[in-house]
């Protein structure tokens, strides 16, 4: 197994800094912190990092195929990549506070989450009837339909893992993502019970965006060169 240090670091800190920004799985984890608890949305957060494994897969599996039966449309897809990491980088950059709309998500879901607290019998029917299967396959389904994901792991496996890399050590990096995704949204559901973090994440996540956008942008440059 070849592990490449610096190609690790790259994967880490790409990975990281689009994990982290608002969307599907940052939604649905959120839902499921407020509404079902703790527990619930930690199953969730697990469903969500075995589903990272299907996009690892079909990203090993199909380039691999590309690679070795047409390397000049490997060469377009590095390219292609690097477009897709600056365009969403771009995106990230563009992004402006929405302190009204956050204020009004915040209070929706709390007050869904206090309805709740205020019915104990209902709470723990709720509880019951949510199993950990159904939390799991929710966070699973969440983040393999998510197709703001495919296209994230193509250009991931594409742009920033060498072609000459072993099978066994891009399977070792997507083991590592899915650990990766399954650890932050695990950490995610525990501080989002906290609800002046919550309130925060809410207000000022906007630079979580703009971050990502420029950290994007800087290594999409960075592979091309």
């Amino acid at each position: 197994m070849n592990i490449d240090f610096g190609v690790w670091a790259s994967i880490a800190l790409m990975h990281f800094v689009a994990v982290i920004s608002p969307g599907p799985d940052f939604a649905i984890i959120l839902k499921q912190s407020l509404q079902k608890g703790l527990r619930p949305a930690l199953w969730t957060s697990f469903g969500i990092g075995v589903g990272i494994l299907l996009h690892v897969i079909y990203s090993i599996l199909g380039l691999s195929l590309i690679i070795k039966t047409t390397p000049w449309l490997y060469t377009g897809l590095l390219y292609v990549a690097a477009a897709y990491f600056i365009w969403i980088g771009i995106s990230g950059l563009r992004s402006k506070a929405q302190a009204n709309t956050a204020s009004e998500n915040v209070q929706h879901l709390e007050e869904g989450a206090s309805a709740e607290q205020q019915n104990p019998s209902n709470n723990d029917g709720n509880q019951s009837s949510a199993s950990a299967l159904k939390a799991f396959g929710l966070g699973f389904l969440t983040n393999g339909l998510n197709p703001k994901a495919t296209l994230f792991f193509l250009a991931l496996f594409t742009a920033a893992i060498p072609a000459e890399t072993t099978l066994i050590t891009k399977g070792f990096y997507g083991i590592y993502l899915a650990l990766a995704t399954g650890i932050w949204f695990c950490f995610l559901s525990y501080i989002t019970n906290f609800t002046q973090v919550r309130k925060a994440y809410q207000h000022h996540g906007y630079w979580f965006d703009r971050a990502m956008g420029l950290v994007l942008i800087a290594m999409a440059i960075f592979l091309l060169l």
